[in-house]
Order: C-alpha cells, then structure tokens, then sequence
C-alpha cells in the first residue's frame, strides 16, 4: 500500500486501480480493509479498528484517498466535502477533442443500481442528482485523444465518466460509456486538497497516474502536473 501522509489523525494513500473502495458484491479485498489491516497490524490495535470512509473512487479509478482515523476527523473531513472546500481533481484521457477547451458541465444523472450505470435525466425525474465539474483541455494527440484536467465540484457515481461521454468524448477505455480502447480505464485521481482537522492547515497531495501505460504514456504529464495550482 502507497502512503503518502499519516498521523493520528488520517492516513492518505493511493488507490489502485480496479481495487474496490469498499467491500461490494465481488468480497474482493477493497481499499478500507487495507488500511484498516495496516493500522491494526502497525499499532498492535486489538479489536475492531476505527477507520472512517469519507469519500470514494470508482473501482476501474486509481489515485488519491484520505482515511480518517477517527470519527471526530471523519465528521471534519466530511463538512469539508459537504461545504466544497474539500478540492478533488482528476486526469482523464478522452476520445477525441472537446469542442470547448476550458468549461463547466452541469448534468442531472440518475444511477440504475441494477445494470450499475448512470445517466443523463431531466432535472425533476424522481432520484435525479445534479452533478457539476469543470474541465480543462490541457492537450490532444492528433486530434485522437485529449489529455484533460477536471476539477469535480461534485461527487457524483461515475459522474466523470457520464458527463464527458454525454459530450461525445468518453473516457478511454470506458467501454460502458461508450469507448471503443480496450485497456485500463484513464481516470485518475491525481490531486486532493483539505484543511487538516485540527492542525487547520490546507494539505495538498499529488499521485501520478500509471506513466508507462497506454495512453498515459503519451502525454508529458511532468508538464502539466506540476504546473497545476
């Protein structure tokens, strides 16, 4: 397991990809229980271990996570995400070029829990949720694939996903949302800023996407990463 900070009060580490956040239907071994097994084995903790769940990444979706390691930082973290001080930013390789380089999508998606897909919905359906983010066009390769910075203003289920293939541009390899790549999906979480709980600081923490791989490799990702404020 990455780790990219820990106290007493949070851990944050990277997610890998196709490793569930949570335990689902598949009883894979899912992200909180890794780290739950860390902080009990690290610290001889007997018993059940607190670690508090306080946001979530698709499974196909690697990057950044905070783990709170008690509920007090739990309930911190979560009014953060609630209030939207809470930044989370994402790099997506998607097909072809974005006919605006730089705006804001706001769609109202609905999920259907049995086929474990969203959609696109008129804003008064019954279970419709808004779901708000912001992209930038950082690149493209030929006019083929973009290499695309969103900032996610809402946390929406496969909102990323759904919202850029609702533009005619989906994520590669999402071949549930329309893409024609086969492959790992290229979703990453790259970058996450918070407020420490109780140290009151803004923290910042970046994790590359997986550079050697196809499509990420190519992209200079160096050149925009960190550039990024």
């Amino acid at each position: 397991m990455t780790i990219l900070y820990e106290d007493n009060h949070l851990i944050v580490v990277v997610k890998p990809q196709n490793v569930p956040t949570q335990e689902d239907i598949t009883q894979d071994e899912s992200m909180l229980s890794q780290v739950k097994k860390y902080v009990k084995e690290t610290y001889n903790k007997p018993g059940n271990v607190y670690v508090g769940l306080v946001h979530r990444l698709d499974r196909p979706t690697g990057g950044v996570m905070v783990f709170a390691k008690t509920s007090k930082c739990a309930s911190r973290l979560s009014e953060q995400i609630q209030n939207g001080t809470m930044s989370k930013k994402y790099l997506a390789v998607v097909e072809g070029v974005p006919r605006e380089k730089f705006t804001q999508l706001t769609h109202f998606l609905k999920k259907d829990t049995e086929l474990n897909m969203v959609k696109v919905v008129p804003q008064y359906e019954e279970g419709a949720k808004k779901a708000v983010l912001v992209y930038n066009v950082l690149t493209d390769v030929e006019k083929k694939l973009s290499l695309v910075d969103v900032n996610l203003i809402t946390g929406r289920s496969h909102q990323i996903r759904v919202q850029m293939s609702t533009i005619g541009c989906p994520v590669f390899a999402d071949k549930k949302y329309g893409s024609k790549y086969k492959g790992n999906l290229a979703l990453w979480a790259y970058k996450l800023t918070f407020e420490h709980p109780t140290l009151k600081k803004n923290m910042t923490f970046i994790s590359y996407p997986p550079e050697s791989e196809i499509p990420w490799k190519y992209f200079s990702l160096d050149k925009y990463i960190n550039n990024k404020s």
